[in-house]
């Protein structure tokens, strides 16, 4: 069996990026897994893009998001991401134990939509029962995920996710 791979032209939009990213990273640190990241690398296709982001504002931001999304989260951090991951794909809700900045710890039950990586952190995005509205937690602030095993109402990605366009309606 020959050792060639073929490149393909593949565009993936930033929830299906995310997808590939959350998987990874709570994968751990395995032979598999630096493969997988290695592939995720290479189709995030960083190096190409250099001369472009050299000299941006924005590279310090970039450079970090991107390492975020292809380093391995600790184990006790991957261990809550699966949850996460599983609940988002089955549609349940989640209860959290969270600390927000001020250290201030709430226990919220949260319908959660999608995952997110900016800077260095990783968030989960979903309706969160408490506030009545959507919120972002991020990940090392979840000091516990348990599964409700109640039902969430499906909610599209795309309408979750900060910094997206947003386009005009004909009135």
């Amino acid at each position: 069996m020959a050792n060639d791979a073929t490149h393909h032209e593949t565009a993936l939009t930033a929830a299906e990026i995310a997808s590939l990213a959350l998987s990874l990273a709570h994968l751990g640190a395995g032979p598999q897994a630096a493969t997988a990241r290695r592939a995720l690398r290479g189709l995030l296709d960083t190096d190409a893009h250099a001369d472009d982001l050299y000299g941006d504002p924005h590279d310090a931001v970039i450079a970090m998001t991107l390492a975020t999304l292809t380093d391995p989260m600790d184990a006790a951090t991957a261990d809550r991401a699966r949850v996460i991951a599983a609940a988002i794909t089955e549609h349940r809700v989640v209860r959290l134990c969270y600390g927000d900045a001020a250290a201030n710890v709430t226990i919220r039950e949260v319908e959660p939509v999608t995952c997110l990586v900016h800077r260095d952190h990783w968030y989960l995005v979903g309706w969160c029962r408490m506030r009545r509205g959507v919120r972002a937690f991020r990940f090392d602030r979840i000091l516990a995920v348990e599964s409700t095993g109640m039902p969430a109402r499906p909610r599209r990605a795309e309408r979750y996710l900060p910094f997206q366009r947003r386009t005009a309606t004909a009135a």
